[in-house]
């Protein structure tokens, strides 16, 4: 052990080397430092670096849900858009324009932080989801809607900044409704939801579904009548549809647009089509002439065809040939019995 310890001499020869290499380190960032060794160092090639690319990530807001569950909620909810305006025209009757903006995903306490106070807060069960899910209708285009609702014209009054009223809500409730409706019809592929409001608050604060630091998709749509637009929002907690993440894909919404109407809609479009009214023709010959002869045609004058008297008369409808019927007359009225239907409407084109 004796043999490993310094003599005087040898630790002084140490600290004279330590002394002398922090003046050539001094020296050496002095000479980096001044103009002349910038513009030499600017001369020379500069040393290749790797450039790593840096991802932040923010352990607050952990992404939980796929980008390919985000797109096949994007795509699910872009549908519900375009049916939830054509109902709410038709409710309003007035021209409403429903647009989806955005589907993120952050945590609960952003989103309640982000909304106004007070405004229409509407907590939802939609079993067999678990938890909760919250809608939110600003009331910038809130009150608007009801005052359409209750006879008002087309220039909306100020924006109340107040809770709903008990006749405000019931109003309210038809609107909820509504979308409720058209949200259901647009999971059904996934999942069948039964969707109902449990509660309306008007203060966001006071409800809380999940734990703050909680991760939640916010489906964010733009309403526009008129000039008037208004944000409403639908949030969905992560561990709603953790169980069912495995359903949002996008082959999913390939085969929901491909899928056999059901006989449902084939009633509703015949009862919809049934009042509808059309254009019926009957030709019941061609023939040419000379311009002259159309021109000295008076009254009593007869037009000879090369039309059969035997031969069925083409019936079209909107300018499709549908039937072949004979002419005759019924109850002192000309009328036509229709004697075939017409399956291929491109070969009864020549007649």
């Amino acid at each position: 052990m004796s043999g490993e310890v310094l003599t005087q001499a040898e630790v002084e020869n140490l600290l004279k080397a330590m002394a002398a290499g922090s003046q050539q380190a001094a020296a050496a960032v002095k000479s980096a430092s001044s103009p002349a060794a910038a513009g030499s160092a600017e001369v020379g090639p500069t040393p290749w670096k790797p450039k790593e690319k840096i991802t932040p990530y923010d352990f607050k807001r952990p992404e939980r849900v796929g980008k390919e569950q985000i797109r096949a909620l994007q795509t699910m909810h872009e549908g519900f858009a375009r049916n939830f305006a054509a109902a709410l025209s038709a409710l309003l009757r007035s021209m409403v324009e429903v647009k989806l903006t955005s589907v993120d995903q952050l945590t609960y306490s952003e989103f309640v932080f982000s909304l106004e106070n007070p405004t229409c807060f509407n907590l939802l069960k939609a079993e067999p989801l678990e938890g909760n899910l919250i809608l939110d209708i600003n009331p910038s285009i809130l009150y608007p809607i009801i005052d359409r609702l209750l006879g008002g014209g087309r220039e909306a009054g100020p924006i109340a900044r107040r809770p709903l009223t008990e006749i405000e809500l019931r109003l309210v409730s038809r609107i909820t409704s509504l979308f409720l409706k058209e949200l259901a019809h647009a999971w059904e592929n996934v999942l069948p939801l039964n969707l109902e409001v449990v509660q309306v608050e008007s203060n966001p604060q006071l409800v809380q579904i999940v734990p703050p630091n909680e991760v939640v998709v916010l489906i964010s749509f733009e309403i526009t009548i008129g000039e008037l637009r208004g944000m409403l929002n639908l949030c969905i907690p992560y561990n709603a549809i953790e169980r069912i993440a495995t359903k949002l894909s996008s082959n999913t919404w390939i085969s929901y647009a491909r899928r056999q109407p059901t006989q449902e809609h084939v009633d509703q479009i015949s009862r919809t089509l049934r009042g509808s009214l059309v254009e019926l023709r009957v030709r019941l010959a061609t023939s040419r002439i000379k311009t002259g002869e159309l021109i000295g045609l008076r009254v009593g004058d007869i037009i000879t065809t090369k039309k059969d008297m035997h031969t069925p008369l083409l019936v079209t409808v909107e300018g499709v040939p549908k039937f072949r019927a004979f002419a005759g007359a019924f109850k002192g009225h000309k009328a036509i019995r229709i004697e075939t239907i017409i399956t291929d409407p491109i070969e009864a084109i020549g007649d």
